[in-house]
């Protein structure tokens, strides 16, 4: 963050404009660093800008963290929008647009103004324009001192099963209808290995009662490994099982057999479908898109759960329909710990990618949207 960016040092007392406001090539970036907490009378003063819908959204917030940077961050864009029009933080009123992007809904101006907000630890930015609803900012916290191999080897880590395409078929009378083609009565599925335990990606290894399995699986034994890869099969099969009845948009188990899990395959004829990141959908599917990740994570969550490590990396995109794989390490979100920042991380890695392709969504309003539905 360049330091000549207007810092806004005591953020309820900024009364309203005149300010000149920025022009069709300008873009204005205003900062207010907030720090880690802030006190209750202040919390009091930020709130009396909100509207009543805002403060819902806020009560839902459960981490403090990001209530803060809720509050801050909607109080910074009223405050700043009213440098430039004689309109009362209070008295703004947002709406999100066609893309998903938030914008003035009233009063009206006569000069149009757009706007974006980010934030990081105890740091908001909002940048405001006049150029049109195309603005966007982000701000992140770069932390020194890490070990690029540590890095590496969190975010990177090696595959954790195979994936085989399978094709089943058995001959009957009718194949002499279709000129003997066996391939017209072939199935096809997906068959998911999952690797012998021996690298990162399972170091989250589930718990058994029996101490010598136990005992086996912590010092890696080749038969602790067995034991390991067996657990995450099971796992993914039992989950797939559970979210298919449920109707959610998953790949239908069809058998496990050790450390292998046989499942629908999802693409046509032996053409798999492609990974979300692979994609670029036109606007108006991308709207829908996101209305159907919204609602599969909403319904996950009123069951308690969350992905856990969801991306666009393991979410399939198959005639304009969603399907999400890989389930071995589904999450309580209200009985693990870090739930809730697992919950938070697949929010963020799914808006990322949506407002990557023109969509822009607010990872905060889904994150409080998912919490409050997993909390009801």
């Amino acid at each position: 963050m360049r330091p000549e960016l207007p810092l806004l040092t005591d953020l309820p007392t900024i009364g309203p404009g005149p300010h000149p406001a920025p022009g069709p090539l300008d873009v204005h970036v205003w900062r207010h660093d907030h720090g880690a907490s802030i006190g209750p009378e202040r919390i009091s003063a930020l709130l009396a800008l909100l509207s009543p819908e805002e403060h819902t959204r806020f009560a839902r917030l459960r981490d403090n963290r990001r209530r803060q940077h809720f509050l801050v961050g909607r109080a910074l864009c009223r405050q700043v929008l009213s440098r430039y029009a004689p309109v009362p933080p209070e008295e703004w009123r947002f709406a999100l647009g066609s893309r998903g992007k938030p914008a003035v809904a009233a009063p009206a101006l006569p000069s149009p103004l757009w706007f974006n907000l980010s934030h990081t630890d105890g740091v908001s930015v909002c940048a405001v324009t006049g150029a049109g609803p195309e603005i966007g900012i982000d701000i992140e916290l770069i932390a020194l001192g890490r070990d690029a191999l540590e890095i590496a080897e969190q975010f990177f880590p090696e595959k954790e099963a195979d994936i085989h395409v399978i094709r089943r078929w058995v001959p009957d009378n009718h194949m002499e209808d279709n000129g003997g083609n066996a391939e017209h009565y072939a199935v096809y599925m997906s068959a998911k290995r999952f690797h012998d335990s021996d690298h990162r990606m399972f170091h989250r290894d589930r718990r058994v009662r029996r101490s010598r399995e136990t005992r086996v699986m912590a010092r890696r034994t080749d038969f602790g490994k067995q034991l390991i890869s067996g657990q995450w099969a099971f796992a993914e099969f039992n989950a797939l099982a559970e979210l298919w009845g449920a109707g959610l948009p998953v790949p239908y188990p069809v058998q496990i057999t050790g450390t292998e899990v046989l499942m629908e395959f999802i693409g046509a004829e032996r053409q798999a479908a492609p990974r979300l990141a692979q994609t670029r959908p036109e606007a108006a599917l991308l709207v829908d898109l996101f209305e159907q990740l919204r609602t599969t994570m909403g319904e996950l969550a009123l069951r308690g759960w969350a992905h856990g490590d969801l991306s666009p990396y393991n979410v399939l995109l198959h005639d304009d329909r969603l399907v999400i794989i890989d389930w071995p390490q589904i999450v309580d979100i209200i009985g693990n710990p870090q739930g809730p920042e697992f919950l938070h991380r697949d929010c963020h890695n799914m808006c990322a990618w949506f407002t990557s392709r023109g969509l822009v969504v607010d990872q905060e309003e889904l994150f409080g949207d998912i919490m409050a539905a997993a909390m009801s």
